[in-house]
């Protein structure tokens, strides 16, 4: 490691492949600057392996620079003036990327930017997305770059843009949501000239592609203050085209009058479902998305759903198996995976299963379904549901965080005499025709579902009584 000059903290180090890579390039006849979140990293007391450097060196230039010393090299971001590589020392693996000095501007109605090399340095910073990103560390002379207040910037805890706003912006209009996610990641506070140009501008972001807009949205929920961050896009106009099911929130009156909106109660449900996450050895390692944004989304179906009822009480009937059907859509309109979409809308829908159980008795059987229907996102289940619980009335809280203790108690105990995770009919299909002496059909069907119900009802039996149930139950039905 290389110790940093005065004005760095203290302790303040640089890799040594950073060092040897800027050598590379001064010999070849290059500049070359460790820069953005890397440097801005340094001052924040730490070091990321991943990171980014700015050359005056073209492409070409620049892989025959690394070629010979790069462990890996790959070009998958040549077009964009950027050269991939890895490089590992006794240090550790660190992955490096080199750009060329460019601006990146997009056209009006393109979704893609239309990359320009940029001539020197103070052009490349200048066009950088916020100015405690426009600093960069000169290598090898460890000379700090910072021509628009960056440290200035992060001391004080502020988001300021190197240009206007408005020149920032309409070059990515991505940042108006990168805004958004460092206002979540680093607590900073938005300048206001940057919040007024982010409400100015907010349609624009409709010409990012959604899997562009997907990751910073993923970034901004795993945040340290996510809550922070979703504040920022609904007062700005930017979450009514990203996720305007939250805002929608925002106008909808709680039915318990335990907060001003639902809006406000599902940013509480987000922060304690975050509280409840787990180190990296448990069950929900911390940052979880799913759990996260399935806080954040588990009452959208309450405006649709909200209905005045005589007497002038408000009831949301319905509104998890709504609120997973909009869910659902507005993860496949920002392109997330299959599983991430179904492991979110299972939670929605789920999250009101357990309220009831503290006024009635469930059966083994209703136990069993429970876990049954919640099957690999169990865990997720009980964290949502018991973040779900806002209320300022204590005696209600502790009844409540007392009944979801016993459900728990009830499926440990429940999962030490059964394989709760695995249940299963009694018998499967092949044995179904087998006994019944029937094809493929519907009827193997009805009887599958016959003994699944029997089974939730009344646990598990031996092979022969199973047998005898089908029978008798074909002999009646079939």
């Amino acid at each position: 490691m290389v110790d940093l000059p005065q004005g760095f903290p203290d302790g303040a180090r640089l890799p040594d492949a950073a060092a040897a890579l800027g050598d590379r390039f001064e010999a070849a006849g290059f500049e070359l600057s460790l820069v953005g979140g890397p440097v801005r990293d340094l001052f924040l007391g730490r070091l990321s392996p991943d990171l980014d450097f700015t050359t005056d060196a073209q492409p070409d230039q620049i892989l025959r620079i690394v070629r010979p010393w790069a462990d890996a090299v790959w070009e998958i971001g040549r077009d964009f003036g950027t050269i991939g590589l890895r490089k590992s020392d006794a240090e550790g693996d660190y992955q490096l990327e080199v750009t060329t000095y460019r601006a990146e501007a997009y056209d009006s109605d393109s979704r893609k930017p239309e990359v320009r090399f940029g001539k020197d340095l103070g052009d490349d910073l200048v066009r950088r997305d916020f100015t405690v990103n426009a600093m960069a560390l000169r290598l090898p002379s460890l000379e700090l770059v910072d021509p628009h207040g960056g440290v200035r910037d992060l001391v004080g805890r502020q988001l300021r843009t190197p240009a206007t706003p408005e020149e920032s912006f309409s070059d990515d209009p991505l940042r108006m949501m990168r805004a958004a996610r460092f206002a979540s990641q680093l607590s900073l506070d938005i300048a206001p000239e940057v919040r007024e140009a982010m409400t100015q501008m907010a349609g624009r972001l409709e010409i990012v592609s959604a899997e562009r807009v997907q990751a910073e949205l993923v970034k901004l929920i795993n945040g340290q203050s996510p809550r922070a961050g979703i504040d920022l896009m609904v007062d700005t106009g930017l979450a009514d085209i990203v996720l305007p099911e939250v805002p929608a929130l925002k106008r909808l009156d709680d039915e318990h009058n335990r907060h001003k909106d639902v809006y406000q109660h599902s940013l509480q449900v987000l922060e304690q479902a975050a509280d409840l996450e787990t180190d990296a050895e448990g069950p929900v390692p911390a940052p979880d998305f799913i759990l996260r944004f399935a806080a954040l989304m588990h009452d959208a179906g309450k405006p649709k759903t909200r209905r005045f009822e005589p007497g002038g009480a408000v009831s949301f009937r319905h509104h998890d198996v709504v609120g997973a059907k909009m869910t659902r859509k507005r993860m496949q309109a920002l392109r997330f995976d299959k599983d991430s979409i179904r492991a979110v809308t299972k939670l929605v829908e789920l999250h009101m299963r357990f309220y009831g159980y503290g006024e009635q008795e469930w059966t083994d059987s209703a136990v069993r379904r429970y876990v049954t229907d919640a099957g690999d996102q169990l865990e997720r289940l009980h964290r949502l549901t018991r973040s779900d619980v806002t209320t300022r009335n204590r005696r209600k809280a502790n009844r409540l965080a007392h009944a979801y203790d016993d459900l728990e108690d009830r499926i440990a105990e429940l999962k030490q005499r059964e394989e709760l995770s695995k249940i299963r009919p009694h018998l499967d299909g092949e044995q179904i025709m087998e006994i019944l002496g029937i094809p493929p059909g519907p009827s193997v069907g009805k009887a599958y579902k016959f003994l699944l119900d029997h089974r939730m009802e009344h646990g598990p039996m031996e092979h022969d009584d199973a047998v005898a149930l089908l029978k008798d139950w074909a002999h009646k039905s079939l």
